[in-house]
């Protein structure tokens, strides 16, 4: 490891440029993106600490590192969500906001009260107060991210406040890169200017357009609109041009493929365009602790499991600054062993989890108790554990975020609370249940013999359920989990009318399930897709909307309205869209 660290250093002309330039009291713009560039360079290779190391001399003089150094503070606060690493972050971003401030436009007191009314006119910025405008929207955007981590309903309206100003001003940077003369466009400088533009607008066009109708109709009332062709296409552009930003661009859209189109939407995957994106990086970082995470996560996506777990497990040798990159992969580790029904296996990154990661304590003890649930009883005995003791903890570690309750922690813990009455009982097939949750069985149905394997485990359960003597207060509810599941794989073995049997059957039990609220409207769901597979849109859609507008309040309803809103997106069709928006490119 330190070998490969010594080999790792700045080019020599640009570290003899700044160790002379150390001694100035300015930096030029295009050496300053030059050296952000090689600090970049260092944390790709996972040289966390010198990277910040590297940024931390300009970062009051210089808006690309101090944009920079806040940048790699806030993904670290993000990762770990602890409140020292929060503030530290928050702290940075105030001071990077005072740089970059510092290079903008000085505007008199009868200009300033004049763009309460009308936005500033770009004809007369400077090409260093054109850059400016553009950190000083992705330190705002970053400020606001960190705030909503606030409790308060001030911080919350404070985090929308800065969201908006962060959107206005990536729209003016691109009216100004959409008038630059020829001249300003052949300079070096103008291609990072257009890669910043590029990332801004698409991905504030991709977020907008993945959120539900509902919301949707707020956001565009308060002047909010979003495309995602556009910002797909943004993105790609700013991947294209090789600017500072261009990786961002990239990690953007990797996100977007491989993790939520997952979880918030059908599990329909992009992974060529996944790959294509990350080649390049592959060959240049191939020791990268994100380039292996998401190599894994690709593999994963594919159904090669044993894959993803050696790159997992590469992407944790690879480095030991940031633990935190080692959670992530704890956790992706943890499902590629559940995928195929190693729960103990699974079981032991979920511990790890619980004992390392400070991301959702509750999460993690709902896992463990779930993963030991699938366990034979002598064998969870000769461990040591006991499921029931560890579901009846879930509650009592939640946490709130913005003033709200975490919606996975909200349903863990009412899962878990049976565990809590005078007559106990274990909530059935449960790792199965959160595996449906994170959408899991859109990625272990690539594998055909282990949704048969998992099958015969819900068979099992099934079974069991009927011959049981003695009935739960949950048994009906219990029986609509298994039938849900069992639909689930039918599905994804191309059983279609008899997966439709099972959903069927869940929602002809409305009435009597007691517990499980959401079963009912993600069944109806799940039956949609049964339609729109087999070429029914309009009878798809016109469930998918009757989902919308008669089941409210049930567990993960957001989750469930984003995935909705996926599912529509995909047939071409928004009813009930008042007009159509964008943000024109």
């Amino acid at each position: 490891m330190e070998d490969k660290k010594e080999n790792q250093t700045i080019p020599t002309e640009i570290s003899s440029h700044f160790a002379e330039d150390l001694l100035s009291p300015q930096i030029d713009l295009e050496h300053a993106l030059v050296d952000c560039s090689a600090g970049l360079e260092l944390f790709l290779n996972n040289r966390f600490s010198d990277a910040l190391a590297h940024l931390k001399p300009w970062k009051a003089k210089s808006m690309y590192h101090a944009m920079g150094y806040s940048s790699m503070l806030v993904m670290q606060a993000g990762m770990t969500f602890d409140p020292k690493d929060v503030e530290a972050a928050m702290t940075s971003l105030r001071e990077s906001l005072e740089t970059c401030q510092s290079f903008r436009k000085k505007s008199g007191l009868l200009e300033t009260i004049t763009n309460l009314w009308y936005r500033q006119s770009s004809d007369n910025l400077t090409e260093e107060e054109m850059h400016a405008e553009l950190c000083y929207a992705e330190v705002l955007l970053q400020k606001a991210s960190l705030t909503f981590m606030d409790e308060s309903i001030m911080g919350f309206i404070k985090g929308g406040m800065r969201i908006r100003n962060s959107y206005q001003i990536f729209k003016d940077c691109q009216v100004i890169a959409n008038k630059m003369d020829e001249e300003m466009q052949q300079k070096a400088t103008h291609l990072h200017f257009k890669c910043g533009v590029n990332m801004g607008i698409g991905s504030f066009n991709l977020m907008l357009s993945l959120l539900p109708t509902r919301v949707l109709r707020l956001m565009e009332f308060l002047g909010f609109s979003g495309d995602r062709d556009v910002g797909l296409s943004e993105l790609r552009a700013g991947v294209a041009t090789n600017g500072l930003r261009s990786i961002l661009s990239m990690l953007t859209l990797l996100m977007y493929h491989l993790y939520i189109t997952v979880i918030l939407g059908t599990g329909e995957v992009d992974l060529t365009e996944a790959e294509n994106l990350l080649e390049p990086y592959i060959k240049k970082f191939p020791n990268g602790a994100l380039i292996l995470f998401y190599t894994a996560r690709i593999a994963l996506l594919k159904g090669n499991f044993t894959f993803a777990r050696e790159k997992y497990l590469a992407c944790i040798a690879a480095q030991q600054e940031w633990r935190q990159i080692h959670h992530l992969c704890y956790w992706e580790l943890m499902w590629a062993h559940s995928f195929e029904q190693e729960w103990k296996k699974a079981y032991h990154y979920a511990d790890l989890l619980s004992k390392e990661s400070k991301w959702s304590q509750s999460t993690y003890m709902y896992q463990k108790a779930a993963l030991l649930s699938m366990l034979p009883d002598a064998e969870v005995e000769a461990m040591g554990q006991n499921a029931e003791d560890l579901f009846k903890q879930v509650e009592g570690l939640r946490l709130r975020i913005a003033g709200k309750s975490v919606p996975t922690e909200k349903f863990a813990a009412k899962k878990a609370q049976r565990c809590l009455s005078s007559r106990p009982t274990k909530p059935v097939l449960p790792a199965l249940e959160m595996m449906y949750v994170w959408n899991g069985f859109t990625i272990v149905g690539k594998r055909p013999e282990l949704t048969y394997s998992i099958l015969s485990t819900i068979q099992k359960a099934e079974d069991q359920l009927a011959s049981s003597a003695s009935q739960s207060d949950h048994h009906v509810d219990d029986q609509c989990v298994v039938q849900l599941l069992k639909g689930l794989c039918l599905r994804q073995l191309g059983s279609l009318d008899e997966a439709e049997g099972c959903f069927n059957h869940v929602i002809s039990s409305e009435q009597q399930i007691k517990y499980d609220d959401y079963l009912v409207p993600f069944t109806m769901y799940e039956l949609g897709l049964i339609y729109k597979q087999r070429g029914d849109t309009h009878k798809a859609v016109e469930l998918l909307e009757k989902i919308k507008v008669t089941y409210k309040d049930y567990s993960m309803e957001s989750r469930l309205h984003f995935r909705i809103h996926a599912a529509l997106n995909t047939m071409g069709t928004f009813p009930n869209k008042p007009y159509p928006s964008r943000i024109q490119a």
